[in-house]
């Protein structure tokens, strides 16, 4: 695979060497670039009515890593393709402020048209009364995990969290049956995710998601779905996602928790009190 052909070009070339089920793939992304483009891999699947391992052998197929690598490549393609037109003005693509930000808060309000206050209230009764809430997430939506995990230490309820997977994967390992797991990607296709609720999925534990991805590994593991997708997504370019939403997620979550909690241990608020004094 040569690193200046485009996308387009490279699945042309290849074309004749695909399996039939490739074909369906590559038909779909030639035909529908911009659409392909924004699919994760479950997505471009359904849409091309094939299986999620068959789009990852095409991608390698034509000499790709993955999926992943491919998507990246193809919005380069189709960034570069916009920028060349060069249809689009300065003021249209940067809009006002005010526009931005209602551009963002429609996002938000969007999630309205995704969530329910009975599957949150579910999710947070599971998290009421569960044992320990064993948190996942990897890359950069990491630091969302390690936020939720402080703030429901600080409500009483005892939780796991780590940025490196092998502490995730150890702590799921001894997990009881009345623990559970929260998992949070944006794509809902992060593999150590993936393969952390699996293992879930083995010791028999309840897993919640977070995910901006209605179809994929992520969501189809998940016992209770908490759905963070953008209606109108802010950053079109593959990596530069907003965590946003699945930042209004955890706190709408952690609203119903806080609501039907139950823990009063005394002591909860002595870390607190610890460090009163680095407060002014």
């Amino acid at each position: 695979m040569s690193e200046k052909k485009s996308v387009i070009e490279t699945i042309k070339e290849n074309y004749d060497q695909m399996f039939a089920a490739e074909k369906k793939v590559a038909d779909f992304i030639l035909q529908n670039p911009e659409k392909a483009v924004n699919a994760n891999v479950s997505e471009l699947a359904n849409f091309s009515q094939v299986s999620d391992a068959t789009i990852i052998r095409m991608c390698k197929h034509i000499g790709y890593q993955g999926y992943y690598q491919m998507r990246i490549f193809l919005s380069h393609d189709l960034g570069r393709k916009q920028a060349d037109t060069g249809d689009m003005s300065q003021e249209e693509a940067t809009g006002t402020l005010k526009d931005l930000f209602s551009r963002i808060a429609g996002n938000v309000l969007g999630l309205l048209d995704h969530l329910n206050i009975e599957n949150l209230q579910a999710c947070a009764d599971l998290i009421n009364h569960c044992n320990i809430v064993h948190l996942v997430a990897v890359g950069n939506t990491s630091p969302l995990i390690m936020d939720l995990g402080f703030r429901l230490g600080r409500s009483g309820i005892h939780a796991t969290y780590n940025t490196i997977s092998e502490y995730f994967f150890n702590h799921i390992n001894l997990a009881k049956e009345d623990d559970i797991v929260i998992a949070v990607s944006h794509s809902g296709t992060s593999k150590q995710v993936v393969q952390a609720m699996e293992l879930a999925k083995e010791k028999k534990l309840k897993i919640i998601a977070i995910t901006g991805a209605e179809y994929s590994p992520v969501s189809k593991l998940a016992d209770y779905l908490l759905l963070s997708k953008e209606n109108k997504p802010l950053f079109e370019d593959y990596g530069k996602n907003s965590h946003l939403n699945e930042m209004a997620v955890i706190d709408a979550l952690l609203y119903y928790v806080s609501n039907g909690n139950f823990h009063t241990d005394a002591d909860i608020d002595a870390p607190e009190v610890m460090l009163a004094e680095y407060k002014l």
